[in-house]
């Protein structure tokens, strides 16, 4: 997992660096540093600033190549709008931002983070070094050769600010989470002939490196706990199917862990219910739940995070040889309930059911959270700005919904009902495994339901915004990382201590 760049911290003042940036509020007001700092060249940034009509908007820039009376190749002043109200996120997206702002071939970069009236705290400096760092991500490791245009920028960045020592005891607590999301990201992006369910097992297991204890079930494993339903969707693949559980007991001995469960299908043809060709290759992304359940497993461990936790991802290759699964195939699931296959493409339930069932039977969680590129019905619904969540618990449920707004990554809660629950019944078995065209991301949730009991749950459908979500501030990756934020925050906020 390369760093994209090198972030350190240093006290105010600063020296020029090669691109020199400072924080500009509305008005072009600047901090003492940043005055100082640009005192020898005069009345030039009042000129250059009213010449491009710049008056330090949120997220505008105003550049000035080589300035006279500074030893500074560019400077970047950076609007921040109204400083008295920016929150955590307005820090990560001011990140985010100037790093879009560097040239490919950045080296260096000085950035004075002080802000006239306001003080910049330590943890305002360390979401926009989270920024930084996310917008600075490229997945570029299969590339042989790059036009200079294509290349990310990996400069060293020295982030000036009051107090250098609380800022990297902040940083140091952040920097595991921007690693949880680069490494969902990684896992996202990475081809499906390179991330077999072996090999995704193989990397979860580097987790151990942090103390978290990583268990990899077989498929010998899996059929004595019969998990029918599981080894169903991954019988028609050459690769054979796995189970992670990876544990951090970072809490008190004896506390229920929290409990989260990824969907890892590496790569999805649709098996004998195939998909169109146009787009199969985004498929290999599929996995992006399980993805997020090892980023956040990472973050947890990384800065130690006073809590039990739970990671549990199931890895299938969903293909369609002469083994597959075919419609109206009966499956028995590890609950011992019957499932008639109708769609061979409505896997992801199927494989998250068998595994929903184990983490309630064996670790008898406070509560679990399951993330699923789980339907195509969800975009349609809600696009790609928010996650569709579904909830028995509607505590759980609004401690998402803030965490998502404290993070910028959106859920928005969608309907359980026995209505819908019906639409699952079938003639056959005890369920089968759609409802039919409408509702399709509810009644996908509802056959989720049927293997949680009373255990308090959530399900994140994230098939808009896992993969090939919107460009954003801190995001130009196919992969986006979702997720890991959002559950890192939700924990944080409300379950450590």
């Amino acid at each position: 997992m390369p760093d994209p760049m090198k972030i350190s911290f240093a006290k105010i003042p600063a020296a020029p660096g090669a691109i020199t940036v400072v924080l500009a509020g509305e008005g072009l007001a600047l901090s003492a540093g940043a005055a100082a700092l640009l005192e020898p060249t005069g009345d030039l940034l009042a000129r250059a600033a009213a010449s491009e009509r710049f008056e330090g908007k949120a997220g505008s820039a105003l550049e000035l190549v080589a300035p006279a009376g500074l030893e500074t190749g560019r400077l970047v002043v950076l609007g921040v709008g109204k400083a008295a109200e920016l929150k955590p996120l307005d820090w990560l997206k001011l990140g985010g931002a100037l790093m879009g702002r560097l040239p490919a071939a950045a080296k260096e970069v000085a950035v004075v983070l002080e802000l006239p009236e306001v003080e910049v705290s330590p943890e305002a400096v360390a979401e926009f070094a989270l920024g930084l760092r996310l917008r600075g991500y490229a997945f570029d490791r299969y590339k042989t050769r790059q036009k200079p245009e294509e290349q990310a920028a990996r400069p060293k960045v020295t982030l000036h600010v009051v107090d250098d020592v609380a800022a990297k005891r902040a940083w140091k607590k952040r920097e595991g989470v921007g690693d949880g999301v680069v490494i969902a990201r990684d896992l996202v992006n990475e081809p499906a002939n390179v991330l077999t369910p072996t090999e995704f097992a193989r990397r979860a297991g580097e987790l151990s490196k942090l103390g978290v204890a990583v268990e990899v079930l077989d498929e010998k494993q899996l059929k004595k706990l019969g998990m029918g339903a599981l080894l169903g969707v991954g019988q028609g693949s050459e690769q054979e199917s796995r189970v992670v559980v990876m544990r951090w007991d970072g809490g008190k001995e004896g506390v229920a862990p929290l409990a989260f469960i990824g969907k890892g299908v590496v790569f999805d043809t649709g098996g004998i219910s195939i998909k169109q060709a146009a787009g199969m290759e985004d498929m290999k992304g599929d996995m992006g739940g399980a993805a997020c359940v090892v980023g956040l497993m990472h973050a947890l461990a990384s800065r130690k995070a006073k809590v039990n936790a739970v990671g549990v991802i199931g890895l299938v290759e969903n293909m369609p040889d002469g083994n597959a699964q075919r419609p109206g195939d009966i499956v028995t699931s590890m609950s011992g309930q019957t499932i008639e296959i109708i769609n061979t493409d409505a896997e992801g339930r199927l494989v998250l059911g068998d595994v929903l069932w184990y983490v309630k039977d064996r670790f008898k969680p406070q509560f679990m959270i399951d993330l699923a590129t789980l339907t195509g019905a969800i975009m349609v619904a809600l696009g790609q700005e928010h996650a569709g969540l579904f909830a028995n618990d509607d505590a759980l449920a609004a401690r998402l919904t803030e965490a998502g707004l404290a993070t910028g990554e959106k859920v928005w809660r969608m309907p359980l009902a026995p209505e819908y629950d019906k639409l699952i019944d079938s003639r056959f078995a005890d369920m089968k495994n759609t409802g039919g065209r409408f509702g399709g991301s509810i009644t996908a949730a509802q056959f989720l339901k049927r293997f949680v009991g009373d255990v308090p749950w959530a399900h994140l459908d994230i098939a808009g915004t896992a993969i090939s979500s919107p460009a954003s501030d801190i995001n130009r990756s196919w992969a986006s990382g979702w997720g890991v934020r959002l559950l890192d925050r939700l924990v944080a906020e409300n379950y450590e201590g």
